[in-house]
């Protein structure tokens, strides 16, 4: 197979834009595509929405721009699948036509009915590990039957048997779902990464009827669900002629932007885990068995093959680098480097409250001492970050799970040489840095996966580069670890870490 000169598409729909990749069976990246998409609108009751009729042109466009860069005008690209933020759904009509905005990921809008859900699935929750957060897309889901029932009552509804017939023809869509509708030209099965928010449960393998009867969703509205990287259809003659997909090309499920970025670097197999700083500082590894963390700071996902993703993410990163100029970091960074250890120890959170590797919403951010100057109040915000990680790869070992190897590393901080080796040295192994570590590139491996490589296994031993490995510093470990103790220690004194 890997003389064939098939390749994949993935697609990422983020926030601001959609990125398209093709790529070989060798995990070379042969054709790019971007299109930009609107806002979102954010307002009064934590309201976050955004005009989701944008997606399809613009998922369109970023495919016509990558099929027309490559040699065959696309006609090569055999299979596609889409990752998507997680937790934003909107409302179709049995046409597929929407019949509001999207409601965003970070819409607040039904923290109340959040908590009606918590309360109503409680002994699932606790045996999955999860608790339904204020931002959970299964609240928003109860706010659309709701509004839905208002409306009816208003008149704006048929009743009666009319009436039922019309909540048959209700379709609640995850964004991929939505772009899988116009890719076949049918109603599509939803994954079950992308339905984890909404209230799926992976486990037993089935949505939770007591929850949405509590809270009045009907069941009809809810997508079947199936396994990331499935087969639901193929590509129709009128998304063809839009994106320069060959008709026929296979549509394979996605997984969310998280969890489709993790499988870029190549962390597929259970031991193997990955630390992604970018603004916030995630964590996701594989486990073979579901972990449950009685603090909630961690939650799973269901990997492909049917083993766990146990994964958290905390309130500080590279948020903690924000307020300075990136032009100005090169700079800093060798004059951090310079110095060596901190003189004093940062916790650089700059939100209020924080999630991962502890849960606590008094937490706010520290330091200990006064920096002697900018470099060395750079370093120890380096050091600061390095020690959450730390503080995380600690908290997964004492839950039972062993992590193999080298952290696999990925994000924009991973980029900085200085950051990622002071986060070699305090945790006290080697980090591997991933070649391709983007959501559209762990798109492109599910969409490999059956076609040009047997399964996701596969694909990742095919596709994923071997990184580079960046190996700790003995000469700054132990004023580091004497640092970190202090870090860990002050976390306590102020009550934030048991």
């Amino acid at each position: 197979m890997s003389d064939r000169a098939e390749v994949v598409a993935g697609i990422d729909i983020a926030t601001a834009a959609v990125r398209v990749v093709c790529v070989d069976a060798h995990g070379r990246v042969r054709a790019r595509g971007t299109a930009e998409l609107p806002p979102p609108r954010r307002g009064a009751g934590g309201h976050s929405e955004q005009d989701a009729t944008a997606w399809w042109p613009a998922v369109a466009a970023a495919l016509r721009q990558a099929t027309a860069a490559l040699p065959a005008g696309g006609r090569e690209v055999v299979a596609v699948a889409v990752a998507a933020t997680s937790g934003t759904i909107v409302l179709a009509d049995g046409r597929g036509e929407l019949l509001g905005p999207a409601l965003m990921y970070d819409d607040r809008r039904a923290a109340g009915l959040n908590a009606r859900a918590q309360e109503a699935g409680a002994p699932r929750w606790q045996a999955l590990g999860l608790s339904v957060a204020p931002t959970a897309a299964l609240g928003r889901i109860a706010w659309l039957a709701g509004a839905e029932r208002h409306a009816d009552a208003l008149g704006h509804r048929a009743q009666g048997n009319r009436h039922v017939a019309h909540e048959a023809a209700r379709h609640l869509l995850h964004t991929p779902d939505l772009v899988g509708w116009r890719l076949t030209g049918g109603p599509v099965a939803t994954d079950w990464s992308h339905a984890l928010k909404s209230g799926y449960d992976a486990r037993a393998g089935e949505w939770p009827g007591e929850v949405f009867d509590a809270l009045g969703v009907p069941a009809r509205w809810l997508p079947s669900v199936r396994a990331p990287a499935t087969p639901i259809g193929t590509v129709c003659a009128d998304a063809a002629a839009e994106t320069g997909l060959p008709i026929g090309c296979a549509v394979r499920l996605g997984m969310t932007d998280g969890c489709a970025g993790q499988l870029a670097t190549g962390a597929v197999r259970p031991g193997q885990f990955v630390g992604i700083l970018g603004t916030t500082y995630v964590l996701k590894g594989v486990t073979r068995d579901l972990l449950a963390d009685p603090s909630g700071a961690l939650y799973s996902h269901r990997h492909p093959d049917g083993w766990w993703l146990p994964g958290g993410a905390s309130s500080t990163g590279g948020e903690a680098l924000a307020h300075v100029p990136s032009d100005h970091l090169p700079a800093l960074d060798r004059a951090a480097a310079d110095r060596g250890p901190a003189s004093v120890v940062a916790y650089p959170l700059r939100r209020e409250g924080e999630r991962f590797p502890f849960v606590s919403g008094a937490a706010r951010g520290f330091v200990l001492g006064t920096p002697a100057d900018d470099a060395d109040r750079h370093r120890a915000t380096l050091e600061g970050v390095a020690f959450l990680e730390r503080l995380a790869l600690e908290r997964v070992t004492e839950l039972g799970v062993a992590v193999e190897g080298p952290l696999w590393a990925a994000g924009g901080g991973s980029r900085s040489p200085l950051w990622t080796r002071i986060r070699a040295t305090v945790l006290g192994r080697p980090l591997r840095v991933a070649d391709h570590a983007e959501t559209a590139f762990g798109a492109a491996l599910l969409a490999a996966s059956g076609t040009l490589h047997p399964d996701l296994m596969a694909s990742a031993a095919a596709m994923v580069g071997a990184g580079r490995d960046v190996e700790p510093d003995g000469r700054e470990h132990a004023a580091l670890d004497a640092s970190y103790a202090a870090f860990t220690a002050a976390l306590r004194e102020r009550g934030w870490l048991r």
